[in-house]
């Protein structure tokens, strides 16, 4: 249902915009998200976004460097990321919360289709 690309390695301070390509008649109705779990970590929230684009929520230590998108035409979900750090390795994951459910929630439980995450490297 979710297919996320756009991951690789990069220079601390650089970018990376990572793409979820999603299957699925009602893909516009859904809310989507990004999680990310690095090395030795347990999987965290980072952003969602609102059916209509209009609205995202993003986890208090990102917000400025991360930038959530959608192309509901597309049904493609993006992840801007800039002025990238070490700490910012992981494998990220897009999700989508196929209720169109917007209330702030970093739990990952509300979600229903997971993709296969991407890997993000990030060098000092």
């Amino acid at each position: 249902q979710l297919q996320a690309s756009g991951g690789g390695s990069v220079q601390a301070g650089g970018s990376l915009r990572l793409s979820c390509l999603a299957s699925g008649h009602s893909y516009s109705s859904w809310t989507m998200a990004w999680f990310r779990q690095g090395p030795g970590k347990e999987r965290e929230f980072v952003s969602s976004i609102h059916r209509s684009g209009a609205y995202a929520h993003y986890a208090d230590s990102l917000k400025g460097r991360f930038t959530i998108s959608r192309d509901n035409a597309k049904k493609t979900a993006y992840l801007q990321m800039n002025s990238l750090k070490p700490e910012d390795t992981a494998v990220y994951y897009c999700a989508a919360d196929i209720n169109g459910n917007f209330a702030y929630d970093s739990s990952r439980n509300r979600y229903d289709y997971w993709g296969q995450g991407t890997l993000v490297t990030v060098s000092s």
